[in-house]
């Protein structure tokens, strides 16, 4: 399939690009900027640079281009500053969807993929449940995450009720391997400047080269309509998982602290503390896939390797 990437210079647009090369597409990467362009020119794409958020910018640099499907795949994560990054996010999944779903049709796309993520099964304890597709998502909720969930829902609904599009979201876990949030971890990490929260919950992590590989097989076989949890296969307490990489790493373990001390931070907070496992079983069933990378034992001592 001939395929326009949006966000293909990302976390896991990247491996993504490489990967649907390799599986024979072909990629069309949207960038916005001419040297993340030239990037994508040399690993074998082709490029246009375009701003998601402006409708008009980005119609035009896609006319006269055609695809068969589109994919969403944008953060607005790289800042270090959390409030800019999660509103930056909130407008890709809002608006940022809207444009993309105008440039697909533009385009004569019939399939549109969309990046969502696990935590829209609601930032709380679950307990032991095993959460599936099944279970109720991105319900409302008020407080400073409302307007999270609200867009984990937008993107999602758009795609899903586009007119003579077949939408597929994918429900990532959280991301970890060669990308600058990682670096970011792996770098707190080291100077004991991450404290976990002493009753943190489990949380649920994907590879990025599993993520993208997830990603081509629910581009080549997933469902219209249908979303997919694409985790790995062990939901692991924060705690454990910084401690693994402090030791792989040869740093100190990071510190504990009481759950409310991290109050201050509500993003943070909610995030470390919420505490949910996640099925991947309808992944593999429909998809045809499984994490090479199947628990952060494996993964970890790639993700230090990297940084090294």
């Amino acid at each position: 399939m001939r395929v326009l990437l949006a966000g293909a210079s990302g976390a896991v647009g990247t491996p993504l690009a490489r990967q649907l090369i390799a599986a024979g597409h072909e990629v069309v990467g949207i960038s916005r900027s001419q040297s993340n362009a030239e990037r994508l020119r040399n690993a074998g794409a082709e490029a246009v640079v375009a701003d998601v958020m402006d409708r008009e910018n980005l119609l035009a640099a896609v006319r006269g281009v055609r695809a068969d499907a589109v994919m969403h795949q944008l953060t607005a994560l790289r800042t270090t500053n959390m409030r800019e990054a999660i509103q930056g996010t909130n407008n890709l999944r809002t608006t940022g969807t809207a444009h993309l779903l105008a440039a697909a049709r533009a385009v004569g796309a019939h399939r549109f993929l969309t990046q969502s993520i696990v935590l829209g099964y609601g930032y709380r304890d679950h307990g032991p449940h095993v959460i599936t597709e099944d279970d109720p998502f991105a319900e409302p909720v008020s407080g400073q995450l409302g307007d999270a969930v609200a867009a984990i829902r937008s993107t999602e609904e758009q795609v899903f009720s586009a007119d003579e599009m077949e939408g597929i979201a994918l429900r990532y876990g959280f991301f970890y391997g060669q990308d600058s949030m990682s670096s970011m971890i792996v770098n707190l990490v080291r100077k004991r400047r991450l404290p976990v929260p002493s009753s943190g919950g489990f949380a649920n992590f994907i590879y990025l080269e599993d993520a993208a590989a997830a990603t081509v097989a629910a581009l080549e076989k997933g469902r219209a309509g249908q979303a997919y949890n694409i985790v790995d296969d062990e939901p692991v307490r924060w705690g454990d998982y910084l401690d693994t990489l402090a030791a792989e790493l040869g740093a100190r373990r990071p510190w504990r602290l009481p759950s409310w001390m991290l109050r201050p931070i509500p993003y943070a907070h909610a995030m470390m503390t919420t505490s949910m496992r996640v099925s991947n079983a309808k992944a593999k069933r429909e998809l045809g896939w499984a994490p090479a990378v199947s628990t952060y034992r494996e993964g970890i001592p790639l993700m230090a390797k990297l940084s090294r």
